[in-house]
């Protein structure tokens, strides 16, 4: 099983270097892959929006900016989002993005992208919530057109190219992988369809459901002519911590239960497991040594449970 990280983007507040030192130390430690989640604006609660999961001063660094900067600080580990909010986001200039840092990481990206929920952040982007699912498939197939082809003309409902070019190529070229996040069933179809994996959203103890997901993305692959078997499924230990939720708030602060949570993702079938080091700072690790420790305790846990990657 190999292990990924969602960055704290709150290690800020130690300065720029507390950043480049924690995603070193991550590498150190042995995760596998560190992700940034992605919020470009947060809203603030209002008479006509439903209660907010999280604070809208929460801190949110952008999440390809903060990749680069790691991308620099680190040599070995992955780097990638989970997940990037694809729709309200122009895919040529996505597609440009991921390729450069791709470039300049050595070949160590992976993209996962999702719809989001979040509707006043689409308006903020001007961007149309409503047909954000159409757009999502749209611009997977837009991207990956521009990483294949060295003369892209593309004439979809939302985007178009004629006779361009985007160059240098990377080194993975049209093979950067796309996971696709999300628990819809719409979410579902499209990673069997068109994923290189599955990022599953809530926590992995959520047996019966998970498997559920898991058997009907293999389904849909099969359906689509694909080969189930080489899709990758990972699974968040915990939910992000969330406004009046203990549960989610305090448990990193247990290593045995994230271990045997672990454990039990991998028993459904997923491959990959995430640590939400937000989740460790909430839970009492509150500064740049405290994560460190706390993350070295959790990775050690999990793999004697689960075994090496």
């Amino acid at each position: 099983m190999k292990l990924a990280v969602e960055f704290p983007n709150v290690i800020y507040r130690e300065g720029p270097d507390a950043v480049a030192n924690l995603a070193r130390a991550i590498e150190e430690i042995g995760f596998d892959q560190l992700d940034m989640f992605d919020h470009v604006v947060m809203g603030h609660p209002t008479d006509d929006r439903p209660p907010m999961a999280y604070p809208s001063n929460m801190p949110v660094l952008e999440a390809l900016m903060t990749l680069s900067y790691v991308a620099a600080a680190t040599s070995t580990i992955g780097l990638g989002t989970e997940i990037l909010i694809l729709p309200q986001r122009q895919p040529t200039l996505v597609a440009r993005q991921v390729n450069t840092l791709d470039i300049l990481s050595g070949g160590r990206v992976r993209l996962g992208v999702g719809v989001g929920w979040q509707q006043s952040e689409y308006e903020a982007l001007g961007v149309n919530f409503t047909e954000r699912g159409k757009m999502m498939d749209e611009a997977i197939d837009f991207i990956k057109t521009w990483w294949q082809e060295e003369n892209v003309s593309y004439h979809g409902k939302f985007y178009e190219a004629n006779n361009m070019a985007m160059e240098p190529n990377s080194p993975q070229g049209a093979n950067i992988p796309v996971w696709i996040g999300g628990n819809s069933e719409a979410a579902l179809k499209r990673a069997g369809r068109i994923g290189d994996g599955w990022m599953a959203s809530g926590s992995a103890d959520d047996y019966e459901k998970m498997s559920s997901a898991i058997e009907r993305i293999k389904s849909y692959a099969e359906e689509f002519s694909r080969d189930p078997d080489a899709l990758g499924f990972q699974a968040q230990l915990s939910p992000p911590p969330r406004n009046n939720d203990p549960a989610s708030r305090n448990f990193y602060a247990n290593p045995d239960d994230v271990a045997a949570t672990a454990l039990l993702a991998k028993s459904i079938g997923f491959d990959w497991a995430t640590i939400n080091v937000t989740g460790v700072f909430v839970a009492g690790a509150r500064s740049l040594d405290a994560i460190i420790e706390s993350l070295t305790v959790i990775h050690d846990k999990i793999r004697q449970e689960v075994g090496a990657a």
